[in-house]
């Protein structure tokens, strides 16, 4: 099977469909110059409808008919074309795409379920209160892997899709050590002294292993100036206490409501570098307390 990667979407929904009914998988395999969508970017073509896109206009709507075409056709197999946006569809990027189509069924599942997972960039999200929640929702169309930890029972909702892991830790610090390098860990619990000792345990990460690329904590600037001074008579130093981003979100978005926060912390972990190193990250400036939670 293709090795392709696939990026973005909330493609559980694709898996469920396969169940009943094959498709035909469409990615950007590669691309050279101006192009509409990146490497990776998919569309599923079912029989009559499609899910995703891989950048909409000519160039789709030839993939889509192609698509159709290798659905009629019983052991078609996996193929490449060069597609020139200019010459040969008219279209003004002017670069060129790189195509696979892949006939997949029933059968594929369980290695295109791994394949997906893999391509997630792993966050770590501590604290199932409402704006965890949110920020869920709104991670669930994006390319990451949702590990979800609290020390309560009964907080997760039920039905969650496989990019969304959730665990029960008590004390909830304990998972950060086991933690996937790389993650991106976003602090929120219901508690002061919870999210503390989470954040001096990514801390004790941090110096241990350095691969930890983002550690964000909910909450206003007079918070992280409490912690900071807490975490500072535990022995952390300015450069390591510089590496944790209080506030969370991006600037200027000020609102309180958890949808909006959830947006804002969406949008600051798709502004992060793919391959981001662990160490100081200067926090965002906001003017407001993003959590709305005591100072």
């Amino acid at each position: 099977m293709n090795t392709v990667p696939i990026t973005g979407g909330d493609f559980s929904c694709v898996l469920t469909r396969l169940a009943r009914e094959p498709a035909v998988l469409v990615r950007v395999a590669r691309t050279q110059g101006s192009v509409p969508r990146e490497t990776g970017a998919w569309m599923a073509v079912f029989a009559h409808d499609t899910v995703g896109t891989v950048g909409g206009g000519h160039l789709e709507w030839t993939a889509e008919r192609r698509a159709r075409e290798l659905l009629g056709q019983p052991g078609a197999r996996t193929s490449t074309q060069r597609v020139p946006l200019g010459p040969s569809l008219g279209q003004c990027c002017g670069g060129v795409v790189h195509l696979d189509w892949e006939p997949v069924s029933a059968a594929d599942v369980p290695a295109l379920r791994r394949r997906w997972l893999a391509e997630c960039t792993p966050v770590a999200l501590f604290g199932g209160g409402h704006v965890g929640r949110a920020l869920v929702q709104a991670l669930l169309p994006l390319p990451f892997g949702v590990r979800w930890v609290d020390s309560r029972d009964g907080v997760f909702p039920a039905d969650l899709p496989p990019q969304v892991q959730t665990e029960h830790s008590d004390p909830v610090h304990r998972a950060v050590a086991d933690l996937a390098p790389g993650s991106r860990v976003l602090v929120m619990s219901f508690s002061h002294a919870e999210d503390l000792d989470t954040v001096a345990a990514c801390l004790a990460r941090r110096r241990a292993r350095g691969d930890l690329p983002f550690v964000g904590l909910i909450g206003s600037r007079s918070k992280w100036a409490t912690f900071r001074h807490r975490l500072a008579e535990r022995g952390w130093t300015a450069a390591e206490l510089d590496g944790i981003t209080c506030p969370i979100g991006v600037p200027g978005i000020v609102g309180k409501a958890p949808a909006v926060i959830a947006a804002s912390v969406a949008a600051q972990l798709l502004a992060l570098p793919t391959s981001a190193p662990a160490g100081p990250v200067v926090a965002c400036p906001r003017a407001e307390t993003p959590s709305g939670m005591p100072a």
